[in-house]
């Protein structure tokens, strides 16, 4: 006999078995969830990985180099696969599409024609004479010339000898159109001691080595003058902003750095042992030595955090001005802060708050801005920053994942955008569009994007934002150090030519005639012109002192 169906308890037990297919599938979503969790970080770890491991071996990339350099070798070149340049300045720049093609005319040639006729050899009976058709050809007259000065001498009757003096200029046997050739062509063309000796012998020239660095160095006494007066023109009268920049230079075998300064108007180099923010000091006094306790270096001291008991012991103690270095370090000894072991260093920051108390007592930089590339020890009184060099950190960021990439590339769109728009601020300033600047810098420069190496970089850059958008109070500055890098190059040239420099007036000359070489371009003088009056072969007074220029241009 069959048994009822328990219809009842079936039914209790299919519910109980619903009940655990259910746990069971919030079990599953649960270990999904915990799954996708775990893979999400492990994608994450993993580019950051694959970023360390770039970063790593980039790191032994520029170890290898300087290894190289150290030993003398060259390296392979620096080329990235499929890297384009930033170009952010030229691609930010109006282009003239519509600028209409003129036909050039007759070449218009500064040197005054020297008419000879030429006749044709045979002319037909009957023939018409139509008057001339001219053909102009450029050249040059280069021989050797040996003046022999025949200088009549005299005996007075008390016995005593008269002797005609040399005409002005002439002094150690070589000429002022010569010293003029050997100047041009070494800081002009950029050749070597050498190679002017090969040269001058060859067009019949006896000069030897040692003469030609008579000629470079011992000479160079006014040049070195006038470039120095034209750096402290500009501090003084004409700089409403100077861009800086440095680069390696060796003297003596030993490694040193070249600092540029200059701005539209003028150039100036100077090469020293160290690149530190005392050294830059130490330069914009433009060749004074003295040491200054003023309220500008008070206000220096404060800004930098030198204690207060430091401040107030040279505060109270009378002496205020110091005439160099020796005297500046003992004042420093004797008054204690040489033995205090504190940080910020007393004595750094003292010393640099005196140097820059001597540029302001001298009329240096009056609300003068400083554009540099964010090189720390350029970051002195007003300072402002280039945005290539800003864009480029972003530029140079490695990633492995087109969604970082892509990321990467709508951040320097926004950047290149701003950028443009404060291009278009220089032109035309108002005040909405300068509230308008800051707001997007702050959007730009403060979103998160989830890509923790942009996002850093976004954060440092956002700290700079008063040196970065300097611009919207000075609209005169550049907003890019192109001009200095520009300028460095004639010396990165002369230390890849000639190497190192053995003597301290080498040096200084170089750098002088370099300085004053820029400075013409820049004023649109010939150097050769320049050179011509300065060693007395043109009438005096054809080139004014670059300095009484510079001063004219800039009241323009």
């Amino acid at each position: 006999m069959e048994q009822p169906l328990d219809l009842f308890g079936l039914i209790a037990k299919l519910n109980r078995e619903v009940v655990g297919l259910q746990r069971m599938h919030e079990e599953v979503l649960k270990n999904n969830a915990r799954i996708l969790e775990e893979n999400t970080q492990l994608r994450t770890t993993n580019i950051k990985i694959l970023e360390d491991n770039a970063q790593l071996k980039q790191d032994v990339n520029d170890l290898k180099k300087e290894v190289a350099r150290l030993k003398g070798l060259k390296g392979p070149p620096d080329i990235k696969p499929n890297a384009k340049p930033s170009g952010m300045e030229k691609d930010t720049s109006p282009k003239n599409k519509d600028k209409e093609r003129t036909r050039r005319g007759e070449k218009q040639h500064r040197v005054p024609a020297e008419d000879r006729v030429l006749q044709p050899q045979q002319v037909p009976p009957g023939s018409r004479f139509c008057g001339y058709e001219d053909y102009t050809v450029q050249d040059i007259v280069l021989k050797a010339l040996t003046i022999r000065y025949r200088r009549a001498r005299w005996q007075t009757p008390d016995g005593q000898y008269i002797v005609a003096e040399l005409p002005a200029g002439v002094m150690d046997h070589v000429g002022g159109e010569l010293k003029r050739l050997i100047l041009m062509l070494y800081h002009e063309g950029q050749t070597t001691i050498p190679r002017l000796v090969e040269f001058l012998d060859a067009i019949g020239l006896d000069v030897s080595e040692r003469k030609i660095v008579r000629v470079l160095t011992e000479e160079a006494g006014c040049f070195k003058a006038e470039a120095q007066a034209i750096l402290r023109a500009a501090f003084r009268q004409t700089a409403s902003w100077c861009s800086v920049d440095d680069t390696g230079a060796r003297h003596k075998g030993q490694n040193g750095f070249c600092t540029q300064i200059g701005n539209h108007l003028f150039t100036f180099f100077a090469t020293t042992r160290s690149k530190s923010r005392i050294n830059f000091l130490e330069l914009l006094r433009a060749g004074y030595t003295d040491y200054v306790l003023n309220d500008e270096a008070v206000a220096y001291m404060r800004e930098h955090n030198m204690p207060s008991w430091a401040i107030n012991k040279l505060r109270e103690h009378p002496a205020r001005r110091f005439a160099d270095h020796e005297v500046w370090m003992a004042h420093l000894e004797a008054i204690g802060l040489t033995k205090a072991k504190v940080a910020p260093n007393p004595v750094q920051v003292a010393t640099e708050s005196a140097l820059w108390g001597s540029v302001k007592n001298h009329g240096f930089l009056q609300d003068s801005v400083i554009l540099s590339d964010d090189a720390g020890q350029f970051n002195v009184g007003i300072h402002a920053l280039c945005w290539v060099h800003a864009e480029r950190l972003l530029h140079k960021l490695n990633f492995f994942t087109d969604d970082a990439r892509n990321i990467k590339e709508q951040v320097r769109d926004q950047i290149w955008s701003l950028y443009k728009d404060l291009k278009a601020y220089k032109e035309k300033q108002n005040a909405a569009d300068k509230k308008a600047l800051r707001k997007r810098f702050d959007k730009i420069f403060g979103q998160k994007t989830g890509i923790t190496a942009i996002d850093r970089l976004l954060g440092r850059l956002r700290a700079n934002k008063p040196e970065l958008l300097r611009i919207l109070d000075y609209p005169d500055i550049p907003l890019h150090t192109n001009g200095s890098e520009n300028d460095i190059r004639c010396h990165v040239t002369r230390r890849k030519v000639s190497g190192t420099t053995r003597s301290d007036e080498g040096r200084d000359a170089r750098d002088a005639f370099l300085s004053l070489k820029k400075t013409c371009m820049k004023l649109d003088i010939s150097f050769w012109v320049y050179l011509g009056d300065r060693l007395g072969i043109l009438p005096h007074g054809a080139v004014p002192p670059l300095s009484d220029i510079l001063a004219a241009r800039a009241a323009v």
